[in-house]
């Protein structure tokens, strides 16, 4: 094939994928390096002919916006038969054909499934780790399989040199669909313009030593040459397919913005920086994140999980903090303002990308030294689930990576959910209307962090929440420390599932954290208390 063959259309890439095949996607949520037009024409081309059929699609990371984009072009019965994914919230209608049993659902760590592209492509007997003992990625606890459909053994556990770990078993990879910026009349490719670099690099090097096809969507055709050698992050003799979309958008929302893909230097930083520094209104949100930022160190490394998390890394960014510390997100960013929700996983102005594998060896290997995580439900033995709620197939994205590797994870969230109402701002919490849904329970649902192996691994774990603060101890979990203005039995004992130990010096949390107006968030003059529901 010469290099002018490789350039085609969305639909005629499309048209490559052969029915059966193994597909290898990315993104990270928000459009995040999501190749948005080849997944849609692979939809168009399924609902008006019937083809590709019974495809297994693999990813690392959450793909979609929760309505129509990413994983939910492929969202239909018949399209696909059987999915590992990362994260699943990003397509309710994948989540359904997972819990109607209509689909194989399974789930696989963030950092597993991209390492183990890179271990497929290096001809590799799987990824041998010890991430995911214990967890329901381990075979004795489920391995990975998310409802009855899902009948596949992913992985095994081995024992090498007296220790178990994990052996994720190798498949081959027919199609990866990758995204990047552009790429020159030869093929080379280049990630200059992306937000991030996630594992675009591994799923490319899968599908090509499995003898399978490379397609990349790219936003400009560049003129032979044009691409310095250092910029080519994928070489020509890797691609098979060039889609360009010249309608290419750093997210769903953003066109292009360079302090998203890191070109910003000097001056221009600083300027974007100061213009960035994010806003967080005053709620139970951030006190529980004052509450977290007070174990933080100077020069620690740390990783910001999605949800109340963030908020842990708004408040470092605006107090003027973020030089204390070395932020990172399984992505492969280093420094920068995060952003949230839908666009989480982005940065602006980071120091450093590195590609996601990289990142997960780093944490994998025991450099990662606090994380500050969400919870869905912890249990009596400190074990959290985060990746299957009321039935449904969520993922835990690159949780198990990161919580089961820091030195010290920080698990951050509400005490309880759905109906919840609140009182604060004035220095104390009230509640003044109990949750439907308790999230401290006996057992959880699926154990996504377990707590008898952190203390096996001598790992520091913390769970807090507006009104009450845990800690991992021999034998389970243990109440330390309530909230101003809570009352223990009513607000929190009676609400649990089980019951805590309860610290012999059980303390109150500092009023400050329960100020509207510290850290300069809310007025600076009005400290009248503020009601707020709790969905």
């Amino acid at each position: 094939m010469s290099p002018h063959d490789k350039f085609m259309s969305a639909d005629d890439a499309a048209a490559l994928i052969p029915d059966g095949a193994t597909v290898a996607l990315m993104g990270g949520g928000g459009g995040l390096m999501e190749a948005t037009c080849v997944f849609q024409a692979i939809e168009r081309r399924f609902l008006s002919t019937g083809a590709p059929r019974g495809l297994t699609a693999v990813h690392a990371l959450g793909i979609g916006d929760k309505a129509t984009r990413g994983m939910n072009c492929f969202a239909h019965e018949g399209l696909v038969r059987k999915v590992i994914g990362g994260h699943w919230v990003w397509s309710p209608r994948l989540q359904q054909l997972a819990r109607d049993n209509r689909i194989e659902a399974y789930i696989l760590p963030g950092g597993v499934s991209s390492q183990l592209f890179r271990a497929i492509g290096a001809g590799q007997p799987g990824l041998i780790t010890h991430v995911g003992l214990g967890t329901v990625c381990d075979p004795r606890h489920g391995g990975g399989r998310m409802n009855e459909a899902a009948r596949d053994e992913l992985a095994e556990v081995i024992t090498l040199d007296g220790r178990e770990y994990l052996r994720y078993k190798p498949y081959r990879v027919d199609v990866a669909i990758v995204r990047a910026s552009a790429a020159d009349e030869d093929g080379h490719i280049s990630f200059e313009h992306e937000a991030a670099n996630l594992d675009a690099q591994a799923i490319a090097l899968a599908a090509r030593n499995s003898g399978g096809r490379v397609i990349v969507q790219v936003r400009e055709r560049l003129p032979r040459g044009a691409l310095k050698a250092r910029e080519v992050r994928i070489p020509a003799s890797w691609v098979d397919a060039i889609v360009v979309d010249p309608d290419q958008r750093t997210s769903y929302d953003i066109p292009f913005d360079a302090s998203l893909s890191g070109e910003l230097t000097g001056a221009a930083r600083a300027a974007a920086v100061a213009e960035s520094l994010p806003d967080e209104p005053f709620s139970e949100r951030l006190a529980v994140a004052r509450r977290a930022a007070c174990e933080l160190v100077d020069g620690v490394v740390v990783n910001y999980g999605v949800g109340v998390p963030d908020a842990v890394a708004k408040l470092v960014v605006r107090r003027g903090e973020l030089g204390r510390i070395h932020q990172t997100i399984e992505h492969g960013t280093y420094g920068g303002s995060l952003l949230d929700g839908v666009l989480f996983g982005y940065a602006r102005n980071a120091s450093a990308m590195l590609d996601a594998p990289t990142q997960f060896d780093f944490y994998g290997g025991g450099g990662l030294q606090l994380a500050f995580l969400g919870f869905g439900e912890f249990d009596a033995l400190g074990n959290v689930n985060v990746s299957k709620l009321g039935g449904l197939a969520v993922g835990p994205g690159g949780f198990i990576d990161i919580a089961q590797n820091a030195r010290k994870v920080v698990f951050c969230g509400t005490f309880a959910a759905k109906g919840v109402q609140l009182q604060t701002g004035d220095g104390q919490m009230r509640v003044l209307r109990q949750g439907q849904v308790r999230k401290l329970v006996r057992a959880v649902e699926q154990i996504t962090f377990s707590g008898p192996q952190a203390l096996q691994r001598g790992q520091t774990a913390l769970y807090l929440t507006e009104r009450a603060s845990f800690r991992l101890v021999d034998g389970g979990v243990e109440l330390f420390e309530i909230a101003p203005g809570i009352d223990l039995q009513r607000d929190v004992l009676d609400q649990m599932d089980f019951a805590p130990r309860i610290a012999a010096d059980l303390r109150v949390m500092p009023a400050s954290h329960f100020l509207r107006d510290d850290d300069g968030f809310g007025s600076l003059t009005s400290r009248a208390t503020r009601s707020r529901a709790t969905a």
